[in-house]
C-alpha cells in the first residue's frame, strides 16, 4: 500500500534535523518562506541572504540564482526520499510503485507548499525557466525511478524518465491545491495519470518492438556498411554451359 500523505505542517526528518546548520538548506527555505508572502519578482538576492541569515558572498558561493535555488529544492527533497527508499514494495506492480514513490515526493515538499503555490504560476508562464529546471528534473526522476527498481539506462530509459517528470507535474498541479489532509482529489488524479501513463507506455513499447528490424538497418546503412545478404553458392563447374567454354572474370 502507498504511504499516506505526511503532515504539510511537519518538515521532512533530514531537512528539520540539519537546516540550522546546513547553509544551502538555510538559503532554500529562506527563499520559500519568502516565496510564500511575496511575488517572486520581487524577492531579491540580498533579501534571501538576510532571511537566512547568511552573507551575500556566501550566499552567491551557495548558488549563483534564485533559479538554482529552486534546483536546490530538488535535490534536497531527492535525498530526503532516496533515504527513506526500502525494499517493501519491490514485488509490487511498477504502477504500485510510482504511486508510493510520487506520494513521498510530495510528503517532502510539504513544508515548502506555500511557497511553491505562489511560484508555480510564474514558473509556468516562462519557456526557459521551464525548461531548466525539466533538465533538473530528468536528473531527479532518473535516481526516483531506480530507486523504485525501474529500468532508466536502457533504450526506453528516457521515455520513462521523461514520463515521470511530466506525471509529477500534472499532478503538482492539483496537489498545490488540495488542502484536505488525506489528499484526496491529489490521489484520486495520480491514479488517473498512473493509468493514462500505463497505456501509453504499452504503445511506445509495442511500436519500439515492430521497429527494431527497422532500425537495425538504418544503423546499418548511416554507419556505411550494406546490409549482408546470404547468397547461394555455386562453383564454377555448375555455371559451365554445355558446348561453351568458361572463364570465371577476374
Amino acid at each position: 500500500m502507498a504511504r499516506k500523505p505526511a503532515s504539510p505542517e511537519t518538515p521532512a526528518a533530514p531537512t528539520a534535523a540539519s537546516a540550522l546548520t546546513d547553509p544551502r538548506q538555510q538559503a532554500i527555505a529562506a527563499l520559500m518562506r519568502l516565496a510564500a508572502n511575496r511575488r517572486w519578482e520581487e524577492i531579491e538576492l540580498g533579501d534571501i541572504a538576510s532571511e537566512a541569515g547568511l552573507p551575500l558572498a556566501k550566499l552567491r558561493g551557495l548558488f549563483p540564482s534564485k533559479l538554482a535555488m529552486l534546483g536546490g529544492l530538488t535535490r534536497l527533497v531527492d535525498d530526503v526520499v532516496l533515504a527513506d527508499t526500502s525494499n517493501d514494495l519491490a514485488g509490487e506492480p511498477v504502477r504500485e510503485r510510482l504511486f508510493d514513490l510520487v506520494m513521498r515526493r510530495l510528503d517532502a515538499l510539504a513544508p515548502y507548499k506555500p511557497g511553491l503555490r505562489r511560484i508555480a504560476p510564474v514558473i509556468r508562464r516562462d519557456p526557459l525557466t521551464m525548461a531548466a529546471l525539466n533538465r533538473g528534473a530528468i536528473n531527479s526522476w532518473r535516481y526516483m525511478l531506480a530507486s523504485a527498481g525501474i529500468p532508466t539506462e536502457d533504450a526506453m530509459g528516457m521515455v520513462r524518465v521523461q514520463g515521470a517528470v511530466l506525471l509529477m507535474a500534472r499532478v503538482s498541479e492539483v496537489w498545490l491545491e488540495d488542502d484536505e489532509p488525506e489528499l484526496s482529489r491529489t490521489m484520486a488524479r495520480l491514479d488517473r495519470e498512473l493509468k493514462t501513463a500505463g497505456r501509453i507506455m504499452a504503445r511506445v513499447e509495442d511500436v519500439h518492438r515492430l521497429t527494431a528490424p527497422l532500425r537495425g538497418l538504418a544503423r546499418a546503412l548511416c554507419s556505411g556498411r550494406r546490409p549482408t545478404v546470404r547468397r547461394r553458392e555455386r562453383s564454377d563447374e555448375s555455371l559451365r554451359r554445355e558446348g561453351e567454354d568458361y572463364a570465371p572474370a577476374i
